[in-house]
């Protein structure tokens, strides 16, 4: 099989020594040489440089080295995948999202996965980045999908995806006039900002420390929502994920001010506590996640 001697292959290469790759697959010495000779004779290149001591890879071993973690990878993966249908993915599962990820991100990918997985139950938390964290430290959800920064030392990690941030403002704001908008245009102005332990507070604290700007007044909502409809209502300027402001930028309704330079963009993250046993139906869920 292809897959064996890709994987014979691969052992011999990481050990550097036909004995110990052979202990470590449960192989005799011969049955592993036989392998790497077949193969040779396949690809038509010489793989190894043997030796008494030890055994190194040539260029063209070197090249198919690399292939071959590939090829055993996606294979393992198809292996699994095929497994896992034929296994019943079932029981709860409790999510917590922050805001901008619960409420449009992820009400398409649960359905998708609804309909995929019928016996699965699924529970939604949304709040922000810091009540999701303590959530979740408290056992209380299984994931957390969040765009703030946690402490990688208490939780698990996973990167989601990237999210590209705007400078929003009502229709009439005067800043809408200029053709380019550079930080220290944004002196002054009147902000709306989400709540603290938010990732977008926490994103708009550190763009407007990092630009040196005065606030002249901040109004504060406990909602992406929220912000979104007071600055466009013309309460003030705000820092909002395209994810949100989406629908309103295709109709014209509100505009994304042209900042120059554009603003950096943020990480989304999939979250877990280190302490806390998975079951299929969360692997599968942050396996959809990884997929959208």
């Amino acid at each position: 099989m292809v897959a064996e001697t890709l994987r014979v292959f691969v052992t011999v290469a990481e050990q550097r020594h036909f004995s110990r790759a052979a202990e470590l697959l449960n192989l005799s010495q011969p049955a592993v040489s036989l392998h790497i000779r077949n193969l040779e004779h396949e690809i038509g290149a010489k793989l190894l440089h043997r030796s008494p001591k030890q055994v190194s890879l040539t260029e063209a071993g070197d090249i198919l080295y690399k292939r071959s973690k590939e090829i055993l990878a996606l294979y393992d993966q198809g292996k699994e995948e095929i497994r896992l249908l034929h296994e019943r993915v079932s029981g709860v599962i409790h999510i917590g999202a922050s805001f901008t990820i619960g409420e449009y991100l992820l009400p398409r990918l649960l359905a998708d996965f609804a309909r995929q997985y019928p016996e699965v139950e699924i529970e939604v938390t949304i709040a922000n980045t810091e009540e999701i964290a303590q959530a979740l430290k408290a056992n209380v959800l299984d994931i957390g999908v969040v765009e703030g920064e946690v402490s990688p030392e208490k939780f698990q990690l996973t990167f989601y995806q990237k999210d590209e941030m705007l400078l929003v403002a009502s229709k009439d704001h005067p800043l809408h006039s200029k053709k380019s908008v550079r930080p220290d245009m944004l002196q002054d102005q009147v902000w709306v900002f989400r709540e603290h332990g938010s990732g977008t507070r926490s994103y708009s604290d550190h763009f407007i420390r990092e630009a040196g700007l005065r606030v002249k007044k901040a109004y504060v909502f406990n909602s992406s929502q929220g912000v979104k409809e007071a600055a466009a209502a013309g309460l003030g300027i705000s820092l909002l994920s395209r994810w949100i402001m989406r629908k309103e930028l295709e109709s014209g309704e509100m505009l994304a001010l042209p900042l120059t330079p554009r603003l950096p963009k943020r990480d989304f993250w999939i979250i877990r506590n280190k302490d806390h046993s998975s079951t299929l139906a969360v692997e599968m869920f942050i396996r959809k996640l990884l997929q959208a």
